[in-house]
């Protein structure tokens, strides 16, 4: 039997705390960009695979066999063989990101929602860099259920058994251990528009800050908000933080931070000194 789709490189960008509420919204989402440049959303992943030290890391190439997803049309959208993966190198930090802003640089990449939401009316965009001029609130609310449904362990499950990689006992066994986080993250921030500053606010549904919450819940129990505040709300506005984006499958207007990127602040150039003559 011939195999189907393509191998491909992808750099891991995103990975999303699995999100079952919404009826339509993914379980959970991996998003990355090809070593051609292309931007990339893959599915299903189960989440057992992107868990912290699972099986692959942001900012982790991987290769992979995927082919274009037949009932999700936005253009980023590819199905992926899971027992296909193999893992490469991790991308490091040094030189100020310098192998990371290297690929940071190819993603489409705007400085105002209201560019990125008209590029996706153009083009049906579904996966780019937000950079926003100022972070101005980190909001915390409590989930609406502060543990998942039945219905919601069921679309787990379900996603779970997606590829046949688990039976279902399993996949049950799982959705178990997979805690919800019981409360939702926001960034509120401001873009420069041609009228002038416009403010928003977006749901983080970034791995990284789920797995913030239990580190400070397990280190400060019910004070676990203040350092995780401090991460958030305080360590990453001191650097050059910006949002990949991705919207939802059926209501493509809206809009998620799927992953927090936040390399250190460029330092000015030095003044360059003049040379002496003699």
């Amino acid at each position: 039997m011939m195999a189907q789709g393509r191998v491909e490189r992808i750099l891991i960008l995103a990975k999303t705390y699995p999100s079952p509420s919404a009826q339509y919204v993914e379980t959970s989402c991996v998003a990355g960009i090809s070593e051609h440049g292309s931007m990339r959303r893959l599915y299903p992943v189960p989440f057992r695979m992107v868990e912290e030290g699972s099986q692959f890391k942001k900012w982790q190439w991987i290769n992979v066999r995927v082919e274009k997803a037949n009932k999700d049309h936005r253009p980023e959208s590819h199905k992926l063989y899971t027992d296909t993966i193999s893992c490469g190198e991790c991308l490091d930090t040094k030189k100020e990101w310098a192998a990371r802003r290297n690929w940071l640089d190819k993603v489409p990449s705007f400085g105002s929602f209201e560019a990125l939401e008209a590029s996706r009316q153009a083009d049906g965009l579904s996966l780019a860099l937000l950079r926003p001029k100022r972070v101005t609130g980190l909001e915390i609310s409590k989930a609406r259920n502060a543990d998942w449904t039945d219905d919601e362990k069921e679309k787990l499950t379900r996603q779970q058994m997606q590829g046949d990689l688990f039976s279902e006992d399993e996949a049950k066994k799982q959705v178990k251990e997979l805690r919800k986080v019981p409360f939702d993250f926001y960034y509120r921030y401001v873009c420069d528009t041609p009228e002038g500053e416009q403010e928003h606010v977006h749901k983080i549904v970034d791995w990284e800050a789920g797995a913030l919450y239990w580190h400070c819940r397990r280190s400060h129990g019910p004070n676990w908000e203040a350092p995780f505040r401090e991460k958030l709300g305080g360590e990453l506005l001191g650097k050059e933080l910006m949002f990949l984006m991705g919207n939802q499958h059926r209501f493509q207007n809206q809009w998620l931070i799927i992953s927090l990127v936040y390399p250190p602040k460029r330092k000015p150039p030095a003044e360059t000194p003049q040379g002496s003559l003699f």
